[in-house]
């Protein structure tokens, strides 16, 4: 017999007794006798039994399991982010299935499928870079699965959402370089149906105008997070005959890039071009210069959004729904500090 095939029908037929009791003394209920409790789960582990979770989940209607999709498992961000999420769903008592989209659309869609066939009790979704259609999310919803949205969320559809209050992280990163002396900020920009691109580019312009800097044509590069895209977007800005003093990216990937290229091509930094990104990557503290970031506080949205699912799979209120913004905080490096201050 192998041990990964074991069933209670098994243990039953070694013991001689019928499988709803081998189920019954196994969870240990009390009208199982002491002594055929003891033999059932003595066997069970004998033979490595291990109960079958899926059977248990169709009986039950609950899976105690959370689906997450990320656009990235290799990014600071995200894995502090599900790192708040299992911290808080483990104390309840949920696993969690973490899945990524590598910001691909169709990806997206096979994943949400796959957690509704897995019967997970709640998907929790960064959504991708491709996303526009957001039908995948309305079979989430009329599945009868709780949904919800952390950082890049689906505007249209009424669920549960965390964010970072992406329009003041870049409001204070672009007023800092204007503090230290910075006018001609470039900034290197995200996807614009993308929440969290949007609002930095928002928070951008904004900082600009309340300084009274006026925004100049070809200072905004799109869809610019790669480290290559960085890299190729400063190459391009350091020819312009009105060359720009400071970067503002909205990614510190892409920040990585452009500091790459000014270093390769003899430039100083910040005393020809500053730079600032966004999202505090570990590399951006040791790497020469440190990059100056905004911190957008990761473990403590994967723990309020896991917090909102408990909510809402225990709430009466099934569509008294919430929008947390949490605060982000500028973190000062020397590539956005003029010498000698």
């Amino acid at each position: 017999m192998k041990s990964s095939q074991v069933t209670i029908h098994d243990i039953a037929r070694e013991l001689k007794i019928s499988a709803s009791t081998v189920s019954r003394a196994l969870s240990d209920n009390p009208r199982i006798s002491l002594s055929t409790r003891k033999k059932v789960k003595e066997l069970a582990v004998k033979l490595n039994y291990q109960p079958n979770i899926v059977a248990s989940n169709l009986r039950t209607g609950r899976s105690k399991t959370i689906g997450v999709i990320v656009p990235h498992i290799n990014r600071n961000f995200f894995s502090n982010v599900i790192g708040g999420i299992e911290e808080t769903a483990s104390n309840a008592g949920y696993r969690t299935i973490i899945t990524q989209t590598c910001e691909k659309y169709e990806k997206e869609v096979d994943n949400v499928k796959a957690l509704i066939n897995a019967r997970v009790d709640g998907i929790l979704v960064s959504i991708s870079g491709e996303t526009h259609n957001l039908d995948h999310f309305n079979l989430v919803k009329q599945n009868k699965i709780p949904l919800l949205f952390f950082d890049r969320v689906a505007d249209e559809i009424e669920a549960n959402k965390v964010m970072v209050d992406d329009f003041k992280g870049a409001y204070k990163a672009v007023s800092h370089l204007i503090n230290e002396g910075f006018r001609k900020i470039v900034h290197f920009a995200g996807p614009p149906h993308i929440n969290v691109y949007k609002n930095r580019m928002l928070g951008y312009l904004e900082a600009l105008n309340d300084n009274k800097i006026q925004q100049i044509d070809g200072y905004i590069f799109h869809d610019c997070l790669t480290e290559d895209k960085g890299w190729r977007s400063c190459e391009n800005m350091m020819k312009y005959k009105n060359k720009p003093d400071a970067i503002f990216s909205a990614s510190d990937i892409s920040a990585l890039g452009a500091i790459g290229y000014l270093k390769a091509s003899g430039y100083d930094i910040p005393g020809d071009c500053a730079v600032v990104g966004f999202s505090n990557e570990p590399f951006t503290k040791i790497m020469e210069p440190g990059l100056t970031s905004i911190d957008q506080n990761s473990l403590e949205i994967g723990r309020e959004v896991a917090a909102l699912f408990l909510d809402e799979v225990h709430s009466a209120e099934k569509n008294d729904y919430k929008h947390i913004v949490i605060e982000p905080e500028l973190i000062i490096r020397s590539s956005s500090l003029k010498k000698g201050v």
